[in-house]
């Protein structure tokens, strides 16, 4: 397999910029990147450096003003808004530094929203106990196990427990790749420590994952490390 058929997604030349009152703030300015299947790509850089745009775009929550993204050598954002939306829900898990776990929703429940917001009212009813079962797997896999936990609500939880519930509800889809925004950067350094741990177990298990954080402690868990510095990688 050669080494472009094993990129799972590259960008080409991607270019931000934000417009704050009269400022603009040219936030990338040609950025490329990219990322083999199986790696654990940390991307550091100051905050306000671009880090969680670039990752934002990345994941087809955000466009670029100018550029390109591949994932598995098909242009994203040439696709249509259906085929995005498949991708984003399939294809691509995205883990957060302040969780956004649904508060009224038990952990199983946050878990499961990606199947539910995926399927229709009619295909729900065929799958909920395929999808239950999905979740409760996957909450086990990322260390929360037992009946209590899986019932509980995010008020209830550690920080390090709801993390591992956020990145529960980003695998429970089973995605190609996991984008991970500063995902420790909430936690205690013992809690962090553990979520690092977690990642790189399912980074050897074959999970391809991009990481974004300014600490550098942080970064050298991963396989490779980049930084972005006046809005391109350097």
């Amino acid at each position: 397999m050669s080494d472009n058929n094993n990129i799972i997604i590259s960008a080409r030349n991607i270019h931000k910029t934000y417009s704050i009152g009269r400022t603009q703030q040219n936030v990338l300015q040609g950025v490329n990147l990219k990322v083999q299947r199986g790696e654990f790509v940390a991307i550091m850089g100051a905050s306000g450096s671009g880090k969680s745009t670039l990752l934002h775009i990345l994941g087809l929550l955000d466009r670029p003003d100018k550029g390109q993204v591949f994932f598995e050598q098909r242009e994203v954002f040439s696709l249509s808004s259906g085929k995005q939306d498949h991708i984003r829900s399939h294809d691509i898990g995205f883990v957060f530094q302040f969780y956004h776990l649904l508060p009224e929703l038990n952990v199983e429940e946050n878990v499961m929203l990606p199947i539910m917001v995926d399927s229709s009212v009619f295909s729900w009813l065929r799958r909920h106990r395929q999808g239950r079962q999905q979740a409760r797997e996957m909450i086990a896999a990322v260390g929360l196990k037992g009946k209590t936990i899986r019932k509980q609500t995010p008020a209830t939880l550690s920080g390090g427990e709801r993390q591992r519930a956020a990145l529960a509800r980003a695998l429970v889809q089973k995605p190609r790749l996991l984008l991970a925004d500063e995902p420790t950067g909430n936690l205690d350094s013992t809690a962090g420590k553990a979520i690092l741990e977690l990642l790189a177990r399912l980074n050897r298990a074959g999970q391809t994952i991009v990481m974004v954080t300014h600490d550098k402690e942080i970064a050298d868990k991963a396989h490779r490390k980049l930084t972005l510095r006046d809005g391109k990688i350097c």
